[in-house]
């Protein structure tokens, strides 16, 4: 469950791969709706699990997180994921956020007025999706993806809403 939960929150992140996308530090926050609430619950007790871990455990996931430019995600006001992403010159220039996602993925995204349609496909383990993302300037966006996880339990549902906005020009240093 706490890999469902993370590879949604880091799929929302990808909607910063836009065509007008400002480098720095950008934040995410993305509702995850099932529409299963025992697994809505499921993924909801992961994240306290991820609020509540040991301080040396929590250490090390931070620290991979951070080698890879995200940060751990944390409950948000709305019930949703928060977290952030650096986005580097050269990644924004080729479109690109870091993931932390498991597993081989190729995506497509067409331009339409105000955004794109997006859709990825994912191996190992299998997940796929597609949706739209909106644009609201260089600074600020909204998505809603719909995805299907294959997590060894079977295929599962979801859809993500996620709003981004650029925080800054600059990123926290990445551990070495």
């Amino acid at each position: 469950m706490k890999r469902l939960l993370i590879s949604l929150a880091m799929l929302a992140a990808v909607s910063a791969s836009a065509q007008t996308i400002k480098p720095g530090l950008w934040e995410t926050n993305s509702k995850v709706k099932t529409g299963n609430a025992q697994t809505d619950q499921a993924m909801s007790a992961a994240l306290s699990q991820l609020a509540a871990l040991p301080p040396e455990q929590r250490a090390q996931m931070e620290a991979m997180m951070a080698r890879n430019g995200v940060s751990m995600p944390k409950a948000g006001a709305n019930g949703g994921i928060t977290m952030t992403a650096c986005v580097t010159p050269e990644m924004a220039s080729r479109k690109e956020i870091p993931l932390n996602q498991k597993g081989k993925c190729t995506s497509q995204q067409d331009q339409v007025p105000g955004g794109l349609n997006i859709a990825f496909t994912c191996t190992d383990p299998a997940s796929s999706g597609n949706g739209q993302l909106r644009f609201q300037g260089d600074s600020a966006y909204t998505m809603t993806m719909n995805v299907t996880n294959n997590s060894g339990t079977g295929p599962q549902q979801a859809t993500v809403e996620s709003t981004g906005r650029w925080l800054s020009a600059t990123c926290p240093a990445r551990p070495q």
